[in-house]
């Protein structure tokens, strides 16, 4: 019985550390070089701090979730995961609303900016960043999930309830 508990208590943490790091290796790979009345443009992730944020906040997290995946469990240490799961959640959050929000205005551009929409020309780049966020988000899913589950965890002694 404890095995079965101690794999599924592992086994959310090995999605979200795969989500995050799938998510990492798709943004840092995502480029794509155009030619437009003969002059070349290259679309990378390095091109926009918001992105790059995304890339060092996952790489965070996945270091983070690859060392809480060998953490023993009668470890003391675990009272502390319950903290750094609520920091690396906010960490996740904040660097995937920055990502949509710099890709939205590559999607769509603004016209009140000036800015045109860059998707029709570097197509292949969208649909790379697109998926890194989708799978972040997929990560950052998991890890709200945990975090929740770690709260419970921690406060179920105090939430004994009588009927």
């Amino acid at each position: 019985m404890t095995k079965i508990k101690r794999v599924l208590g592992l086994l959310p943490r090995l999605l979200a550390f795969g989500a995050t790091l799938s998510a990492t290796i798709v943004m840092a790979t995502s480029h794509e070089r155009v030619n437009i009345l003969g002059f070349s443009f290259e679309a990378k992730y390095t091109d926009a701090s918001a992105l790059k944020f995304f890339v060092i906040a996952n790489a965070i997290v996945s270091a983070y979730g690859l060392l809480v995946l060998f953490l023993p469990w009668e470890s003391l240490l675990w009272r502390l995961v319950v903290a750094l799961d609520a920091v690396f959640t906010v960490i996740l959050t904040s660097s995937i609303s920055a990502a949509l929000a710099i890709a939205e205005v590559g999607k769509k551009g603004n016209s009140h900016a000036g800015w045109l929409p860059m998707c029709g020309q570097v197509p292949k780049y969208c649909d790379q960043v697109t998926g890194a966020l989708a799978v972040g988000f997929i990560g950052l899913i998991i890890y709200v999930v945990l975090l929740l589950y770690s709260i419970y965890g921690a406060l179920n002694p105090l939430l004994v309830l009588k009927f």
